[in-house]
């Protein structure tokens, strides 16, 4: 078995990890038998020196280890190998390995697949990696070669687009790290196409943890004016378009976002009268805005990255839905999402509960929404269901 530094639990703090939650945080530590630097291996020990799990210590913030095994074990090559494996077949499971009408999905969930720390997007045989931490970031080499090994033919090239996602001066740069392509990549979802901008793209590049809520927007769209705030590149709009809208708004304040929604939509539907852009702040626009829309999603940026921040964005969450509540028409529907990791479903549904009752309005959930199924969640880990989302009704 491998030397790895051992971190000693207070009395009592081992209960989650029994549990199989993969985080321990700070404050549970009473000892380590020695110096400590972040990325490292550890093993954790309860108070009576019994095993616990195995993870990657990190020096930041209060989650002081990110777990990956609850198993004493050498972790080597292959057990990175195995985990990896797991995913890949996972993901044949859900036919996502070889669709001719999709070809972008997520490989590797973080926690989601028992990897935490480590994100693996596919774009039409391009993986686009995110390392969340030093731990998996110092694994980087193992991991192009374990890609290239199972990935085989299909892989065309690995983008590395952690720059943003890790701290230290060393870290802070995007690179390729096999093979090489145009930063702009055409992919397919339900046959839907799209440019993705990899390289100066939000997140990895496209929101791909929307697809089967795309696919359901379809359904509530014929003959439906639609309103797509937060529109990043116009996944909901080509899905508004598809299902038979009569006219679709996309919203954002990005150009860059709002100049591919364009292109998007050109490259779906051709020119069409059926689609106006507006580049402008989303909160400006809504305040603005007539209340003609029988349809509207609500798809913002996280409010809340860290849980000291739960408050104060459960109360931005609630005033910009109430705005929206209030002007859609009777019979209207509405698809609104948070994709803050802090705000659990329960908290979520309570503040749209708030803002349907200040709106005074008669609000049914018709959907109760959430990531796609190739973003697992950790049934031992309730914030692994990042995304939460609800199809709204206002009655008539």
């Amino acid at each position: 078995m491998g030397d790895y530094t051992k971190i000693i639990l207070k009395s009592g703090k081992e209960k989650s990890i029994q549990r199989f939650h993969p985080w321990l945080f700070s404050g549970a530590i009473e000892a380590v038998t020695s110096e400590l630097s972040s990325g490292e291996i550890v093993e954790i020990y309860d108070n009576k020196r019994n095993y616990l799990a195995t993870g990657h210590y990190q020096d930041e913030g209060s989650i002081a280890v990110k777990i990956f095994s609850f198993v004493k074990q050498d972790i080597n090559e292959s057990f990175w190998k195995e985990k990896l494996k797991k995913a890949i077949k996972l993901r044949e499971i859900l036919n996502l390995t070889e669709n001719e009408n999709t070809n972008v999905f997520r490989l590797i969930h973080g926690e989601g697949d028992g990897i935490p720390g480590l994100i693996i997007d596919m774009y039409n045989g391009n993986a686009v990696i995110q390392f969340h931490s030093l731990g998996m970031f110092l694994l980087k080499d193992i991991f192009v070669k374990l890609l290239k090994e199972l990935m085989g033919v299909s892989l065309k090239s690995i983008y590395n687009k952690s720059g943003n996602t890790l701290s230290g001066e060393q870290n802070r740069f995007n690179e390729f790290l096999y093979n090489g392509c145009e930063s702009e990549i055409l992919i397919k979802e339900f046959d839907n196409q799209f440019y993705v901008d990899i390289v100066e793209g939000q997140k990895t590049g496209f929101f791909i943890d929307q697809r089967e809520n795309r696919k359901l927007l379809e359904q509530f769209c014929k003959d439906k004016k639609v309103l797509n705030v937060f529109g990043y590149t116009g996944g909901f709009s080509v899905s508004a378009l598809k299902g038979g809208a009569k006219m679709v708004h996309s919203v954002d304040s990005s150009q860059k976002a709002i100049e591919l929604t364009n292109r998007n939509i050109e490259l779906n539907f051709g020119k069409t009268e059926k689609h106006v852009s507006f580049t402008t702040d989303a909160f400006d626009f809504l305040d603005k805005m007539d209340d003609d829309y029988d349809v509207i999603v609500l798809d913002p940026p996280a409010f809340a990255k860290q849980l000291h921040l739960k408050d104060k964005a459960l109360k931005g969450y609630r005033n910009i839905n109430n705005k929206v509540i209030s002007k859609l028409k009777q019979g209207g529907i509405l698809f609104t999402f948070s994709c803050s990791q802090a705000i659990l479903k329960d908290d979520f549904r309570t503040m749209i509960f708030s803002a349907s009752a200040s709106a005074n309005k008669n609000v049914k959930i018709l959907h109760q929404l959430s990531q796609g199924s190739d973003h697992p969640i950790n049934i031992y880990h309730p914030e692994s269901e990042y995304l939460k989302g609800l199809v709204l009704y206002i009655d008539e």
